[in-house]
């Protein structure tokens, strides 16, 4: 799909559920980005996974797959007219994957995937790469090549933290304007940043009370784009819970950030 993004002088917005539950969650939170799209006057990409592939626990709810998953995000984008995205997690979902959605996005942890950004870049699709948890800035100008080098029309960044010993992370802030070295557009994934990987006893355990701070810091650093995963009522989401924006919130974050 074409997606034409704002100047860059204009932040971009990302936000929904981490992962695909249900129809009326979905319908749910678009309606809410509608609002605040009409409100604010900004333009907020949706997002939600048809499959979440990494999950800590082979039990853990993984989402409704690629078909379901990809039906359910046009409907959204058909139903609310919102821009869409998701990501892929392997080379052969892209071009199918590219048939409904604006952005392609290429998880943390598959960011050196050769084969997964060569086949992400040959569609017509923004492809939006999450720096690894393990890599540093300089280090993505590799990925941005691959992608740039197989085709791609537009390249993003995405930070989200490192490593910072066991189950936990922690942001350098000076890796946003370093990436922009690299490209036009670093989006800071504000919520997935607070995660504590692995620290919930066989899930990931998060702090979404610094979700704000994080956006605020991230856009004195130079980020012209923030990522939100969003619910309505996170604690009983199915994936990321903790570290998830109650959906109630959500505008006035991103209001702080204009």
């Amino acid at each position: 799909m074409s997606y034409n993004a704002p100047q860059l002088s204009e932040p971009i917005f990302i936000a929904g559920p981490c992962v695909i539950e249900s129809a009326e969650l979905l319908d749910c939170v678009a309606a809410e980005l509608v609002e605040i799209n009409k409100s604010l006057g900004t333009d907020i990409i949706f997002k939600a996974s048809f499959d979440k592939a990494n999950r800590t626990s082979l039990s853990a709810y993984r989402g409704p797959g690629l078909d379901k998953g990809l039906q359910m995000l046009a409907d959204v984008k058909s139903k609310f007219n919102l821009s869409i995205t998701t990501d892929i997690h392997e080379a052969w979902q892209a071009e199918p994957v590219a048939q409904v959605v604006d952005i392609l996005q290429i998880p943390a942890f598959l960011c050196r995937q050769t084969d997964l950004l060569v086949a992400a870049a040959k569609t017509d699709c923004v492809v939006n790469i999450k720096k690894g948890q393990f890599l540093s800035a300089d280090d993505m100008q590799y990925a941005v090549n691959k992608c740039r080098e197989s085709g791609a029309k537009e390249v993003w960044l995405s930070e989200r933290g490192n490593f910072f010993g066991y189950n936990n992370l922690v942001v350098d802030f000076r890796n946003i304007p370093l990436m922009k070295r690299w490209t036009d557009r670093v989006v800071m994934d504000c919520t997935h940043s607070v995660q504590r990987p692995g620290g919930g006893k066989g899930s990931t355990s998060g702090d979404r009370i610094f979700v704000p701070a994080m956006a605020k810091a991230a856009k004195a650093f130079g980020a012209n784009g923030f990522f939100f995963e969003t619910h309505p009522d996170p604690e009983k989401a199915l994936s990321d819970g903790k570290n998830m924006l109650y959906l109630k919130d959500l505008k006035e974050v991103i209001k702080s950030l204009l």
